[in-house]
């Protein structure tokens, strides 16, 4: 199993977690003032791109490091993508 090495890498991601954690806060905000359908819609979609775009940078530091063959990633990638 490989893990994210780089501590640089690891904070950035710590980071827009982080960020990712305040837009959900802002999501909840939203229903509990009852906003627009729409506009708690457009806030999930972008907090959802957010994870997504998380999720590719943590797969690629993997690639990066060189700890994961390309099987284990593709399956990887087919399992949680």
């Amino acid at each position: 199993m490989s893990q994210l090495a780089d501590p640089a890498k690891k904070k950035a991601l710590q980071a827009r977690l982080a960020r990712v954690e305040g837009q959900l806060r802002g999501v909840q905000r939203l229903i509990e003032e009852e906003a627009d359908c729409e506009q708690i819609a457009q806030q999930l979609a972008a907090a959802r791109k957010a994870l997504d775009k998380s999720f590719f940078n943590m797969v690629g530091c993997m690639i990066e490091q060189g700890g994961m063959p390309g099987a284990q990633v593709a399956g990887m990638l087919a399992k949680f993508a």
